[in-house]
Formats: C-alpha cells, sequence, structure tokens
C-alpha cells in the first residue's frame, strides 16, 4: 500500500507534498515550519566539529618531549624532523579515505557517517596515548586519520540543517568550533602531559601516567568522545532518500519553490548524468579545492612549527617554554577566537561577502606572522604578554590555532566550496576537499618540521638566519594562498545549490 503524503507547507498558492520516509524532507519541513535560528542543530555540529578538532592537534605541545623520550631523534636538533612525521601520519591517512567517506556519507547519509568518526576518535586517541615507541605513535596516527571522517560530513549536514538565512552561521560555527579545538586540543595536552611531574599528588610516580606520561590528555579526550557520541545519537539525518519520482507531486496551494527546486534536485540524483566523475570537471569547486589546500598547508605547518618554536630553546630562536606554558597561550587565544566568530564574524560576512573576508584575512596576517622571530627576543612579562596578544590575534584573524583571521579565512572557502554543487554532491565534493586538503596537510607538518630542524641548524646564516627563515616560508605559502583568491585562479559559480 502507497503512503500518505503529507504537505510541507500549508498555506500560499500551491503545496508541496513530502515523501514520508524521506528524511531529508522531514528535515525541510521542519525548516519551513521553524524560522528561528536552530539551537539544538547548531549545538549538534559544535560537538561534532570540536570532537574532530581536539585529536587533530592536542599532542602539539607535547610532541616534542614524546620525541625525545623515544630516543629516535640522535641530536636535539633533529626532534621537529620526527615530529613532523608523526603530524603528517594523520593528514595521510585522511587523504586516502575522504573520498571514500564522502561517497558513503551521498549514499548512506550524513549521521552514520558522522557516527563512525566520533567511535574512532574514543578508541584510537586513546591508544595513541599508550604509544611505547615512535613507530607505533605514527601507526595510530594514521589509522586515527583514515577514520576520521567526521569534518567533511558535518560540513555538509551544516550546509543542510539550517535555512539559507543561518547557513553562514551554521558553516562559522563548524569553523569556530574547529578552531576552539584546535586551541582547546593543544592547551588539554599542554596542561595534563607529564601528570606525575606537573601533579604528583594527585598522579604519584608509580602510576599508570608515569609509565605512559602522555595518556592522561589523550583519555581526556577520549572521555568526550564517547559522550558525544551518545548525545548525537539522535542527530536528524539531512539526506533526500527518495523511492521513486512518481511519489512526488505538487497541489495547488503555497510558493514554497524553494523546497520544490531542493527536492527535485535531490530526486534528480537517481539519473546517471550526476556522476560523481562530473565533480572533477566543476572548475569553481576545483578551483575553491585548490586555495583552500594552500591556505590548510600553511596552517597545519604554523600549528606544528609554533608549538615547537615555543618549548626550543633561547639559543636556537624559541621561547623556552614548558607544554604548560605553550597550552595556556593557546587556551587564551580559543577564547579570543569564540568572541570573535559569534560577535563579529556573521556581521563581516554578512556586508563583505565570504571572498573579500577570505582576502584580508589572508593580507592581515602576513605582517603579524612576520614580527613573531622578534617576540622571541623579549623575556619576562613583556614575552607572555606579547606572545598572548599576538596568538588572540592571528587566532581571530587568521584562524587554526593562532589567529582570529583564519576562522574568517576557512568559513569563507567553506561557503564558496557548498555553493559550488548541489546537495547530491556535496558530500563526495567536502571529502574530495577533504582528501585533497590532506595531501597539503600531510606536507605540512613534515616539511614544516624539517624546516624547523635546518633552521636551529643555522642560526648563524648571513640571509634570514634561523627562524626568520621559517616565518618567512610560512608567510610566502599565505601569500600564494590570497593570489589564488583572485581571478582567473578562482572561479565562482554562477549561482549556489541549496
Amino acid at each position: 500500500m502507497e503512503e500518505a503524503k503529507e504537505p510541507l507547507i500549508s498555506s500560499g498558492d500551491e503545496i508541496l507534498l513530502e515523501f514520508p520516509n524521506c528524511p531529508g524532507c522531514v528535515v525541510d519541513r521542519r525548516k519551513e515550519e521553524k524560522r528561528g535560528v536552530p539551537y539544538k542543530e547548531l549545538a549538534y555540529i559544535w560537538l561534532v566539529s570540536l570532537c574532530t578538532a581536539l585529536p587533530q592537534k592536542s599532542m602539539f605541545p607535547y610532541l616534542y618531549f614524546m620525541i625525545r623520550d623515544f630516543g629516535i631523534a640522535k641530536r636535539v636538533e633533529d626532534i621537529g624532523f620526527y615530529a613532523g612525521f608523526v603530524g603528517s601520519s594523520f593528514m595521510l591517512g585522511r587523504a586516502l579515505t575522504s573520498i571514500p567517506w564522502g561517497m558513503a556519507a551521498d549514499r548512506y547519509g550524513r549521521r552514520p557517517i558522522i557516527l563512525i568518526g566520533i567511535l574512532s576518535v574514543a578508541i584510537l586517541n586513546m591508544l595513541f596515548g599508550l604509544s611505547s615507541n615512535f613507530w607505533m605513535a605514527v601507526s595510530v596516527r594514521f589509522f586515527l586519520g583514515c577514520f576520521n571522517s567526521l569534518l567533511g560530513s558535518i560540513r555538509a549536514y551544516a550546509s543542510e540543517i539550517c535555512r539559507e538565512e543561518h547557513r553562514a552561521l551554521a558553516l562559522s560555527v563548524v569553523s569556530t568550533s574547529r578552531g576552539i579545538g584546535l586551541v582547546i586540543g593543544p592547551a588539554i595536552g599542554g596542561f595534563f602531559a607529564q601528570p606525575t611531574e606537573k601533579y604528583p599528588n594527585l598522579f604519584p610516580k608509580n602510576s599508570l601516567f608515569s609509565r605512559f606520561p602522555y595518556f592522561l590528555p589523550c583519555l581526556i579526550i577520549s572521555v568526550y568522545a564517547v559522550a558525544t557520541f551518545c548525545l548525537c545519537w539522535w542527530i536528524p539525518e539531512t539526506l533526500h532518500k527518495h523511492v521513486s519520482k512518481g511519489d512526488f507531486h505538487f497541489k495547488p496551494m503555497a510558493s514554497s519553490t524553494g523546497l520544490k527546486e531542493d527536492c527535485a534536485d535531490n530526486d534528480s540524483k537517481k539519473e546517471p548524468s550526476s556522476s560523481h566523475g562530473s565533480l572533477f570537471r566543476n572548475r569553481p569547486l576545483m578551483t575553491t579545492i585548490f586555495a583552500y589546500c594552500v591556505f590548510s598547508l600553511q596552517e597545519i605547518a604554523y600549528s606544528e612549527i609554533f608549538s615547537l618554536w615555543a618549548v626550543s630553546d633561547k639559543k636556537y630562536g624559541g621561547l623556552s617554554f614548558s607544554s604548560q606554558d605553550v597550552g595556556t597561550v593557546l587556551a587564551i587565544s580559543g577564547l579570543g577566537l569564540l568572541l570573535f566568530q559569534f560577535l563579529v564574524y556573521p556581521q563581516v560576512e554578512k556586508y563583505l561577502g565570504p571572498l573579500v573576508v577570505t582576502r584580508l584575512s589572508a593580507i592581515v596576517s602576513i605582517p603579524l606572522l612576520s614580527s613573531f622571530p622578534y617576540i622571541a627576543m623579549l623575556s619576562g612579562l613583556a614575552l607572555h604578554l606579547v606572545i598572548n596578544i599576538a596568538t588572540i590575534l592571528r587566532d581571530a584573524l587568521c584562524k587554526v590555532n593562532a589567529s582570529y583571521l583564519q576562522v574568517s579565512l576557512i568559513t569563507g572557502i567553506f561557503i564558496l566550496l557548498n555553493d559550488a554543487v548541489p546537495q547530491h554532491q556535496r558530500g563526495a565534493a567536502n571529502g574530495l576537499s577533504m582528501a585533497a586538503m590532506s595531501i597539503f596537510k600531510a606536507i605540512g607538518p613534515a616539511g614544516g618540521g624539517a624546516l624547523f630542524s635546518w633552521a636551529q641548524k643555522h642560526q648563524d646564516a648571513a640571509f634570514l638566519p634561523g627562524d626568520q627563515m621559517v616565518f618567512f616560508v610560512l608567510n610566502l605559502v599565505q601569500f600564494v594562498g590570497l593570489i589564488l583568491t583572485f581571478k582567473p585562479f578562482l572561479a565562482l559559480p554562477e549561482r549556489p545549490h541549496r
């Protein structure tokens, strides 16, 4: 027996009938009935995005000490070189699996892929804290990357769960929660690594945390992932799953053009012409992804280099910080990032648009980053005050792990990316962007670690000595990303697909 269909809208000249068993139609109906800000859905997006960000960089404050304890580096100057491979292994695993996960999200739905990704964080991140040697750490991080399918799916989910007028807010929540996670994660790593040394009254020398000094921060993040998994079990599916085109019809009554187009567009995914191969011929999509990849390369390289630079000795041009000092700096910058993204970014994006915001973010970050080698010349209270101000600015202007700007930058890229494709290709498109980005991000830590090690050995070079060369290269990559946001390098879609 054919199931009865219920109207999506109950007023106007025409009424759109929904597919009773289609979760995407149910979500569309809910969006029409509830036109306010969807706080509950935004909370789910925030929780999941934070979950995928926490393990990514939580190891950076203690990675230098972890590599030292493994005993694989023969000289102090070589520690950064090996640290780069641990960071790269995660991104290499994600690069190999992002497209299959994206295609699975388009076929089976966003919800199951999101839940699998959360569960993988809970299990594999805890195993990383139990690593007893360099190769175990690299292997576990690689598999964590393979199953870390969250970001591409949650970006597609965020663009679908909200009404058009709230889409910028939803995607900025993805950027914000990830940005916060990428500073809270290192803060957790900085405060809770080596707990028997920092908190001997709570963690005695003969405890598990003495044998595995980097297990506690990983355990904390895994516990959060388990809690997120339980809370997100009830998240609504947004993918349209229509049984047949014959079930879809209209009756005279309402003006629901946007919904008609959306359902009809999603139903057309059954046609052979909507193949995933067309993604590679979508120039707006591909040029946006490439620009995003360049910015991602700079972001991940900066994240690793900043933590290594901060804990390295002053005689090598560093700040001589402890892992706890690094955690404090990143926690403070995270608070500034939160305030900026919720209070400032939505209004800026509304008046300037995502592309202009992206360009301004890249421009302002260049002189800011150039000042970092000179900050190392300070000491005492002045050093802590200036480095905190600098990282707050770069967590609000430059997003991930040190900048207000990059939150703006990456959020703008997300919006451009989701405008370039229709819904039934959004999971694969975000998977493709994740794969390409992960390849660049796999290069970033390895290249950044090697560059950092080289700089420590060349403190007396005639041209850009020591860390000046490191930050010069980071700015050079940022400048290339900026150039790629202009024509003819960046092609924009003619109209957004909803």
